[in-house]
């Protein structure tokens, strides 16, 4: 039968990965016993197990069983200097012998600070966390407080951590006709949540406006990824920020971008490129030099919330954390923005355009339909051929091409590329062409092999 043909692929596929992955097979049996699912993150699992990597140098990592992989992970974009940047350890190390964390302002943290200032024109002040997750509460949050709002809009398929606030449609929920339905995200967050959730399809100023308008008097934020990242890559169309921003200030509200993964795009990140000044911006990966962190920041009337100087009253807020502005990662911090300069920044785009380019073409040499979405050292790969503007443009994509993502990850493991499971490539400092030849020569073969496991599940996708 037709369909053997493609089981037989999948159980090759399944086959060659556990031949060079026995010890994580042990691993992953006995994290079991300790960890739900042997797991505590669940961006770093995938199926049948993940591998257990033991050691990273520049952009590779090596895993428990010897496997060797040029890393397009980077720890889900936040290693832009790959691993043991030499700059970064010294630093690190530095501070090391003087302490962790002292329970008291540090030099190290205004400085930090003032580079995030100096980088980012929109943002007069800021204040840390320890992840994307804290940045995008507190950065809500403080919206809410400065307007005395309570009604936050958030876009379809847009992720901003785990906080109640935003599990909401991360899983896009838009019909064929008409505006996103609203769902939470699973089980534990309250339904009360969708009261002061609102949702806008990406990439789409009318259903923006719809909303604003029949709440105008209730929204106190729009949080927005400049670009959508975890679901698909997808770039805004011509001009769409730029109506974002002035939708806000014609409906009085304010605008926060979440740039905890787009800063990288450029030492602005993409407001910067896009010219468009939010009020605040929600930041974290590269900016800790691989250490957990998260910031926010924005304008100096907005922050002063935050001063503990300011007047008491129902207004001043409160916001605390053992580490955070820690010293340790704050010393990381300056030393992976430091060399994060211009150059580094236009190398790495340019090596994300090879690579977009390179995944494209393979996709047309072996005649399936797929593409690469994405802007500078980010790339997505998707499978079909539509136009891909929303998140459900790429949720529509992810359901008819089965597990071919799945099969694909696995299949580059074996040829020594660690992409994450999703399709999400990100270039790192210590790349060069020759680790982007590797990776386009690996997509390639991997295409191949399958191809005949498309034209038997997904037909729809053979060009």
């Amino acid at each position: 039968m037709k369909k053997q043909g493609a089981e037989k692929i999948k159980k090759d596929i399944l086959a060659r990965f556990a031949r060079i992955t026995k010890q994580a097979k042990k691993h992953d049996a006995r994290a079991k016993r300790r960890l739900p699912g042997g797991d505590t993150r669940n961006a770093s699992y995938y199926t049948p197990y993940p591998a257990y990597m033991e050691r990273g140098k520049g952009c590779y990592l090596y895993d428990c069983d010897g496997n060797r992989y040029i890393d397009f992970v980077n720890n889900y974009t936040s290693l832009i200097h790959g691993h043991g940047h030499a700059d970064i350890i010294k630093a690190t190390q530095a501070q090391l012998k003087k302490g962790t964390v002292l329970c008291s302002p540090a030099v190290v943290t205004y400085q930090h600070a003032e580079l995030l200032c100096k980088r980012i024109p929109s943002v007069d002040m800021v204040r840390y966390g320890n992840s994307g997750t804290e940045a995008t509460l507190f950065a809500t949050r403080a919206a809410r407080a400065f307007t005395q709002k309570d009604m936050i809009i958030k876009m379809d398929g847009g992720y901003h951590g785990s906080h109640d606030l935003v599990e909401v449609n991360i899983r896009p929920g838009t019909p064929a006709k008409g505006m996103p339905i609203r769902h939470l995200e699973g089980p534990g967050i309250p339904k009360s949540v969708l009261k002061d959730i609102l949702v806008a399809p990406f990439n789409d100023l009318n259903a923006l406006e719809t909303l604003l308008k029949k709440y105008k008097e209730k929204i106190a934020a729009i949080i927005m990824e400049p670009m959508i990242g975890s679901l698909g890559m997808i770039p805004p169309q011509p001009g769409y920020l730029k109506g974002v921003r002035n939708l806000c200030n014609r409906y009085n509200a304010l605008l926060i971008f979440d740039e905890v993964m787009t800063f990288r795009l450029s030492t602005g990140g993409l407001q910067a490129i896009s010219d468009v000044e939010p009020d605040l911006t929600a930041l974290a990966k590269i900016i800790g030099g691989g250490f957990p962190v998260g910031a926010f920041g924005g304008r100096a009337e907005i922050m002063a919330l935050f001063d503990p100087t300011f007047p008491e009253g129902p207004r001043r807020m409160g916001h605390s954390g053992t580490f955070n502005g820690n010293n340790i990662t704050m010393a990381a911090g300056i030393a992976a923005l430091k060399a994060y300069n211009k150059n580094a920044v236009n190398k790495i785009n340019r090596l994300g355009d090879k690579l977009r380019k390179g995944f494209n073409k393979a996709f047309k040499t072996v005649g399936i339909k797929g593409q690469c979405t994405g802007l500078g050292s980010m790339t997505q790969v998707h499978w079909g051929d539509r136009n891909i503007i929303t998140a459900q443009d790429t949720f529509k994509g992810m359901i008819e091409s089965q597990d071919l993502q799945t099969l694909l990850h696995l299949d580059m493991m074996c040829r020594g590329i660690f992409s994450a499971p999703r399709g999400m490539f990100v270039i790192s400092t210590p790349m060069t062409e020759k680790e982007i030849d590797k990776a386009v020569k690996a997509f390639e073969l991997s295409l191949k092999v399958l191809k005949p496991y498309a034209a038997d599940v997904a037909p729809g996708l053979i060009a």
